[in-house]
């Protein structure tokens, strides 16, 4: 059954979340800083820019590695961070990289000016061949990611391009290491580098080989397509596994899914947000049709596979202890906040919440007869705002702002012990940063998830 524990103590998932973030960023240091300083524990006395050469070959090395390994969808790593943070930290290591290898570049070429030769691949060795294709695989990687959208690349082809030059960097900037051999003749030296090549190579099969072709967990099957609006349907599924009695998925309000329709990795697949609860025996995915894939979602019948990696993010009132939530949403970035109220109202939950909509006509506005019915249930108050009233609303118009989120707040007995979620289009989500901002929220207490991976 796709259910938590009822009653499970989220303090206690807040202590392992917080045991885990301790843990990956200190594997994530030992990673990136240990290879070189043990090289300069063991290596023999050598003239400064020798072992400059060496010791940022070493730190663009791991850094590498890192970049590689952080976006990988590992669970519990997108779990303890957030899948924004995530992705943030994997374009500073590949930035960090780039940086790292000129001046790995730079050392060499101060070591002996006529090093300068190895950069002409016609002529020059193996080694030196590995470490210019590393070198402008990995200046395209970051070029292609930054101007991706100047560029107008599909998404699916930018995605391809991307992994293709990851692995070309990485494979290319192991051969380098390893045919140039004096760094690597300790035998821990060597027995690091193997290492880091297994941990790459062990993430890449869990990434690409177990979660994409083999775990039979991800199938799913559509049990039915419900219409929220003409633009706008919610797709159920449910694990195929769970139809014999043998399979569950557990997921926390709040998170999200990559769906595909093909059991390949060159499928198209895109992320969505969970909208069901938490204690539902089914997954619900609330989807607007803005293109091709999602119109095929909307048109699935019952019995169709889809396969789901997920569940992933820290977008999740499961956070550990707090007296409340205020939810700020746009679209179809409402859907979270669904499956954070259901789970909720699953739990008799009575702490508030607040709940605003910002929409743009009423069309828009999703869930309205069910968020009634929650009412009812929680201590909720929902919010509507319209940027593009008709004649006969009465409700409220225009933008967010501070007036009316302040009226919101007063109606919660200790505002200051609030949690806060924000989830919509980016306009609407820098305006909801700058009103919390200007309302002295702290940033701890704001939370916010976005698909925005390139």
């Amino acid at each position: 059954m796709s259910t938590l524990t009822v009653g499970a103590p989220v303090d206690a998932q807040a202590r392992r979340d917080r045991m885990v973030r301790t843990a990956w960023m200190t594997a994530l240091g030992v990673v990136i800083a240990g290879p070189a300083l043990l090289w300069l524990a063991v290596a023999p006395p050598a003239p400064l820019w020798d072992r400059l050469s060496v010791v940022t070959g070493f730190f663009a090395l791991t850094a590498l590695v890192c970049a590689a390994i952080v976006p990988s969808r590992i669970r519990g790593l997108n779990r303890a961070f957030g899948i924004e943070s995530v992705i943030e930290v994997h374009r500073f290591l590949g930035i960090s990289t780039a940086v790292l290898t000129l001046l790995h570049l730079a050392s060499v070429v101060a070591l002996d000016p006529s090093n300068i030769a190895l950069l002409d691949v016609s002529s020059a060795p193996e080694r030196a061949v590995a470490a210019v294709v590393a070198t402008v695989a990995m200046l395209l990687l970051i070029g292609a990611a930054g101007m991706r959208k100047r560029l107008r690349l599909p998404y699916d082809v930018w995605r391809f391009t991307h992994v293709a030059l990851a692995a070309l960097t990485i494979v290319a900037a192991m051969l380098h290491v390893w045919w140039l051999d004096h760094a690597i003749r300790t035998a821990a030296m060597f027995s690091v580098i193997v290492l880091l090549i297994a941990a790459v190579a062990g993430v890449a099969t869990y990434r690409w080989v177990w979660r994409a072709l083999l775990d039979p967990t991800t199938e799913f099957l559509v049990r039915e397509v419900r219409f929220e609006s003409p633009t706008v349907s919610t797709l159920v599924l449910q694990p195929r596994d769970l139809a014999t009695g043998t399979g569950s998925w557990v997921f926390a309000p709040g998170q999200f899914a990559w769906l595909r329709l093909q059991r390949s990795i060159t499928a198209e697949e895109h992320p969505f947000t969970i909208a069901s609860s938490a204690h539902l025996g089914c997954t619900e995915f609330t989807v607007r049709h803005t293109g091709d894939f999602t119109r095929t979602l909307r048109s699935l019948p019952p019995g169709s596979p889809v396969w789901v990696d997920g569940p992933h993010g820290a977008f999740t009132t499961d956070i550990g202890a707090c007296g409340g939530f205020v939810m700020i949403a746009g679209g179809v970035g409402i859907t979270p906040m669904m499956s954070m109220l259901r789970t909720a109202a699953d739990r008799a939950d009575r702490r508030p919440y607040r709940l605003i909509v910002v929409a743009g006509s009423p069309e828009d506005l999703l869930f309205r007869e069910e968020l009634g019915f929650l009412r009812a249930t929680l201590d909720l108050e929902v919010t509507e705002v319209l940027r593009r009233p008709r004649d006969g609303w009465d409700g409220h118009t225009g933008d967010l702002g501070v007036g009316l989120l302040a009226m919101v707040l007063r109606t919660v007995a200790r505002p200051d012990d609030l949690d806060y979620f924000v989830c919509g289009p980016p306009g609407l989500v820098t305006d909801a940063m700058d009103v919390l901002d200007a309302l002295d929220v702290a940033p701890s207490r704001v939370h916010t998830e976005l698909f925005d991976f390139v």
